[in-house]
């Protein structure tokens, strides 16, 4: 092993912490497998995704906060470089 921190298990590790619940990495690979650049493009997708989180962290995401999250994405084009305010917007909510 290199010893970079595995940035994929940080997060999962910081979602559990953060919801009390246990989320796998199987159920976690299977949602992003059906994810696509029009899923982040259109609006609609982007907030079926963001239910679909939800109902598998099992916890209830406002209306608000998903409107937060879809204009977070739109806003930053979903550049990859922008995804850990992306992580940090949806964590503190």
């Amino acid at each position: 092993m290199s010893g970079k921190k595995d940035i994929a298990k940080d997060v999962l590790s910081a979602v559990n912490k953060k919801t009390g619940k246990n989320i796998t990495e199987n159920a976690v690979k299977k949602l992003a497998n059906g994810v696509n650049e029009n899923t982040m493009q259109d609006e609609d997708e982007l907030r079926k995704l963001i239910q679909s989180v939800s109902a598998m962290a099992k916890v209830p995401v406002s209306e608000k906060t998903i409107n937060d999250i879809v204009g977070a994405v739109k806003k930053s084009g979903m550049n990859v470089n922008n995804m850990e305010m992306l992580m940090k917007l949806m964590l503190k909510k």
